[in-house]
């Protein structure tokens, strides 16, 4: 699988609100249950569609992304206040304090590497969670990325397990997956 990154200059595009077809916000919320005293990663931010609704469950967001053109335009969207931007990639996730969460909408593909998985770990607090939900191998490739660049919920559960990433559930829907988990031991 090959990084890559969404093209900014399509950027408009993840403010589609027909995004909710495939993880809505109680459904992604569901996977992690953010509380209003929680600090949580949003890795692959983009322009926050998803964060927004994750800061509004959240106390403190990091909207990590590599692309700084991403928060230039999420701070002319309006970026909430308890939002704080990161530009880095997940390997090197410099948030020198622990996660309760780490949560990942539609990007688990742009940055699923051992070293990714086991910088997620490292950034979590003891049983930490995870909620990631991403376009899934096993759809049809009607949306999304190329069938070739995407990962199935099991792909996920052993990159999460080999970090120490306890799964609660994975499963393969129709175009996505879906997982969530914590932090073992």
């Amino acid at each position: 699988m090959g990084f890559h990154t969404f093209d900014v200059d399509r950027a408009a595009e993840l403010e589609d609100p027909s995004r909710y077809e495939y993880v809505s916000v109680d459904e992604l919320l569901a996977l992690f249950d953010p509380g209003p005293g929680d600090v949580v990663a949003d890795l692959g931010s983009g322009t926050g569609f998803y964060t927004d609704d994750v800061a509004e469950a959240a106390g403190r967001v990091y909207a990590v992304d590599v692309q700084a053109e991403m928060h230039d335009l999420y701070r002319e969207k309006g970026m909430p206040d308890n939002v704080e931007p990161v530009t880095a990639d997940v390997e090197s996730l410099p948030i020198a304090e622990p996660l309760d969460a780490v949560v990942s909408t539609m990007t688990f593909h742009e940055f699923a590497t051992p070293e990714a998985m086991d910088a997620v770990a490292d950034a979590l607090a003891p049983g930490g969670r995870v909620g990631f939900a991403d376009w899934t191998r096993a759809g049809t490739g009607r949306d999304g990325p190329p069938l070739s660049e995407r990962y199935a919920a099991e792909d996920a559960v052993e990159l999460c397990a080999a970090a120490g990433i306890e799964v609660d559930r994975a499963e393969d829907r129709r175009e996505t997956f879906v997982l969530s988990g914590r932090l073992g031991g």
